[in-house]
């Protein structure tokens, strides 16, 4: 059984969000598609250990959950015209030609990100329908507690029931609303995907590249957005070195020691051209678009050791203008060290962060410190930190790797 529920949940993180975005355009209510779905998980676990798991699974939640939504209404002693409507739709349909419509998922976005609802809820909702997360996986990236992102989803999704939200893009005139809320999941999705905040792997490529996706998507719908262009930028150019950022093993490779003949020149290419896209419409670089000129001087140095250290700390100054916050700062004090005589400096600022304690209980300013306290030459100290991080980390690969790095500066 064991084995049969890591498939299953395997199963659920690839098909789960498109089976739910399907139901939810056959239905038109996000929480009814959601339940039905996880009736139909639920009749996997009961069948699947006989017959066997089907060749489509997705496809045969999807057909499960469909034959549950005509059954519960026709159980309904007022069956009103509308369910009648969608229940002969329904079985008018080809169960075996099941293919989740291509825009399904955006649909989903979309109404997880509607104005009606505060953006911590869009962020949580999209985030467990549209990225399969658990609860304490989105706890987790967003730095909060479970029973808050619980909290928060249940009233997400009785304010989009209560408010008639139809399942839908919205019309043209309303995408400028949405899409900061849009533009936000998308990349906190594929930074899951790029650095799973819990698990036991370095990297989940299947959600980093469904944000890829997405941002492509919304890409071709809104090409005159340079934010658009300049959040895919900085998904290709980041996913370009997923091939180098682990080993043979499995281990975390650091962008130092990371073997650039593997990183994706293709994605390197188009993540430059959406770069471009940004420049040519006129208007600037935002926050994505500076991101992705960051990663874009990491994809073009020769090396490490060759790279453009000064140029990306004055990226990080303009975006550190355009949104002021503990992660970006942090990240700047990791490129100020980087500088020549800059190490002081970064520890300094390093601490002033930790002193604020906007990151909270996040291992990240822990491991940046201990990075830094190590090439200063302050062993015992970086050791401590290494460890302190290690404690912190959600990811158990991580946490395994922090605590190798602390093994490694221990007194022979």
């Amino acid at each position: 059984m064991d084995d049969l529920t890591a498939t299953l949940d395997a199963v659920w993180r690839i098909e789960g969000p498109r089976v739910v975005a399907t139901l939810a355009r056959m239905t038109g209510d996000l929480s009814e598609a959601e339940d039905l779905a996880q009736d139909a998980v639920a009749e996997a676990l009961r069948v699947w250990p006989e017959s066997g798991v089907p060749r489509n699974a997705g496809a045969w939640l999807t057909t499960v959950a469909k034959r549950r939504a005509i059954d519960g209404w026709r159980r309904r002693e007022a069956l009103d015209e509308r369910h009648r409507t969608i229940a002969h739709r329904l079985e008018q349909e080809d169960d075996l030609a099941w293919e989740p419509i291509e825009d399904d998922l955006l649909r989903l976005v979309f109404t997880a990100c509607h104005p009606v609802l505060a953006r911590e809820a869009q962020v949580s909702l999209t985030l467990r329908v549209v990225a399969g997360l658990s609860t304490t996986e989105i706890a987790r990236l967003l730095v909060t507690s479970v029973p808050a992102v619980q909290q928060r989803i249940v009233r997400a999704k009785r304010t989009l029931a209560e408010a008639h939200v139809p399942f839908e893009v919205p019309d043209h005139t309303e995408w400028a609303t949405r899409l900061a809320a849009v533009l936000t999941v998308t990349y906190l999705l594929f930074t899951e995907g790029y650095a799973p905040s819990g698990g036991d792997r370095w990297v989940r490529r299947d959600l980093a590249h469904e944000a890829l996706r997405l941002g492509r998507v919304l890409a071709r719908l809104l090409p005159r957005e340079p934010e658009v262009h300049g959040l895919v930028a900085l998904m290709e150019l980041q996913s370009s070195r997923f091939a180098a950022r682990t080993d043979r093993r499995g281990e975390p490779v650091t962008l130092a020691d990371q073997d650039r003949r593997l990183w994706d020149r293709g994605q390197i290419a188009r993540g430059l051209t959406a770069l471009e896209r940004v420049d040519a419409l006129g208007r600037g670089r935002g926050p994505y678009a500076l991101q992705a000129s960051i990663a874009a001087c990491h994809a073009t140095a020769p090396s490490f050791d060759r790279t453009d250290w000064e140029r990306i700390l004055v990226l990080y100054d303009a975006l550190s203008a355009l949104v002021p916050g503990p992660v970006v700062r942090l990240n700047r004090a990791a490129a100020l060290s980087m500088t020549e005589d800059g190490l002081e400096p970064a520890l300094e600022e390093i601490d002033r962060i930790a002193a604020d304690g906007g990151l909270g209980r996040s291992h990240l300013v822990a491991s940046t410190r201990a990075d830094v306290l190590r090439r200063l030459g302050r062993t015992a100290e970086a050791r401590g930190e290494f460890l302190a991080a290690a404690e912190l980390a959600g990811n158990e690969l991580e946490r395994a790797w922090l605590e190798q790095r602390a093994a490694e500066l221990s007194p022979s």
